[in-house]
């Protein structure tokens, strides 16, 4: 072990592990280890443990797991697990409220309901958290991130913490434009008031939508392609029902019959299964239709 890794271990040692295993940390349930698992547990700790490690290793921070595909080989860096003081939320004044990037969407879309503030009602639908719904500007029936975004907090890679208003960020579909190199802490978002009822009510009539056309529980990551919009005024798993067989299996990784979009571990599906599945069915849609996909979920390798 190098003396920086000895640094490390002593001044962080009870949040600091070794060969992690990062398997069991996202919802297909695929992967490897990792080099360095660190989960921060305050801004203080996280902005240290960042000075520390001075920009030497490659940083990725694991959110809910919802959206990610990780390697079955070992991550040569370091994963940033943030903790659940970074879930606090709270209402700034009668539209706004800040939470923390830890916190799950569905947390915050409840959380607006009881406070009678409508605009959040989509975010019930959306797995993950608030830090990694901002990075894919994450969003579902007709609503995304930025509709709702008034602000948010990062850290930088030097520890500095920043504030970066929405109007300065460049959003598109499924994307923030935001550098990897940011570690967001806390968000406020602006809703509008709204009887409680009423949100209660489309948030139960866009759920159970979303369950009639997704599949639920099981291992899965949420949309594998974003939808080509400005390439095809068809969606994305149009795209694929026309292009791709779909009982097309690698192992275990399969497409699932109720959403070809959905791309699912049957059971002990590995890295390279799903990654072969994904690169397939990429193929052969821009083979059929000219359309080059982009995937939705991030791969770390």
């Amino acid at each position: 072990m190098d003396t920086d890794l000895r640094e490390l271990l002593h001044e962080f040692n009870n949040n600091i592990k070794l060969n992690y295993d990062l398997k069991k940390r996202n919802w297909f349930n695929i992967g490897g280890k990792t080099k360095i698992y660190y989960k921060a547990e305050n801004l203080k700790d996280l902005i240290k443990f960042l000075k520390k490690i001075q920009n030497k290793e490659k940083i990725f921070i694991l959110g809910g797991g919802s959206n990610v595909l990780i390697t079955d080989k070992k991550f040569d860096g370091v994963v940033i697990k943030l903790s659940d003081k970074f879930k606090n939320i709270s209402l700034l004044d009668k539209e706004i409220i800040i939470a923390g990037s830890s916190v799950p969407d569905i947390s915050l879309s409840k959380f607006a309901m009881e406070n009678n503030l409508g605009g959040f009602e989509f975010l019930s639908c959306i797995p993950g958290t608030v830090g990694g719904g901002i990075k894919m500007n994450a969003g579902c029936f007709k609503r995304e991130f930025k509709d709702i975004l008034v602000s948010i907090q990062a850290l930088n890679k030097s520890g500095q913490v920043i504030t970066i208003p929405a109007r300065d960020i460049n959003f598109k579909y499924r994307d923030s434009g935001l550098s990897d190199d940011l570690i967001f802490l806390s968000a406020s978002f602006k809703g509008f008031k709204k009887e409680k009822n009423l949100i209660i009510n489309e948030m139960k009539i866009l759920k159970e939508k979303k369950e009639k056309a997704q599949p639920t529980r099981i291992k899965t990551s949420g949309s594998t392609f974003k939808n080509p919009i400005h390439q095809s005024d068809k969606k994305v798993w149009q795209l694929i029902k026309e292009s791709v067989p779909l009982t097309k299996s690698f192992g275990e990784a399969s497409i699932s019959e109720k959403h070809c979009n959905f791309f699912v571990n049957k059971g002990n599906a590995k890295f390279n299964d799903m990654k072969k599945l994904i690169e397939f069915v990429s193929e052969n849609v821009f083979k059929k239709t000219g359309i080059k996909l982009e995937t939705e979920i991030k791969i770390l390798e």
